[in-house]
């Protein structure tokens, strides 16, 4: 005999309430377009590791979800390596966010950050991430800044790092090039 779910309900099963998860395990995900699954992520987030549950909070009105989620993993060691793989990916054109759910923003503000200047137009968020984390643990996600009306990168953009070690780095490198 076999038991069937009724469609719907597995997405139910997937979310869990905060106070119930590993906050050492779990991921925050930003950024979501509307068009994005508690399905969908759970799909992209198992290539990294084995996920234990996804949660992606919903509108009471409009059962739309705002735009965020938490996807947890069975070892810390799985989301650490899921945020720095996944962080920046473009999921329906939009690059999602990933960062350490337990994070304490307060304790990331060590003034670690740095002005990128001269950039080419198409350099994106992603590239600039890609590039700048060789040098350290990079705590909020590189930000171009872009002309308001067009969209286009203004040619400058900034970092922030979780230490001057890191930060240091990346400036005794990049003068050289």
């Amino acid at each position: 005999m076999t038991t069937r779910i009724a469609p719907g309900v597995g997405a139910n099963l997937l979310g869990q309430h905060s106070a119930e998860r590993n906050q050492d395990a779990t991921a925050y995900v930003g950024n979501l377009d509307p068009q994005v699954t508690e399905e969908l992520l759970w799909e992209l987030f198992v290539q990294a590791g084995p996920v234990v549950n996804v949660y992606v909070p919903k509108d009471r009105v409009t059962n739309l979800h705002q735009g965020y989620g938490f996807v947890e993993f069975r070892s810390e060691e799985d989301a650490d390596y899921a945020i720095k793989v996944l962080n920046m990916i473009k999921l329906y054109g939009k690059p999602i966010r990933v960062n350490k759910a337990s994070q304490d923003k307060k304790s990331l503000d060590v003034g670690a950050n740095l002005f990128i200047g001269n950039l080419d137009p198409d350099v994106d968020e992603k590239l600039l991430y890609d590039t700048f984390s060789a040098f350290g643990v990079i705590v909020t996600n590189p930000k171009i800044m872009r002309d308001p009306e067009s969209g286009n990168s203004r040619g400058f953009g900034f970092i922030s790092y979780d230490s001057f070690e890191a930060s240091d780095a990346a400036i005794e490198v990049c003068v050289l090039c």
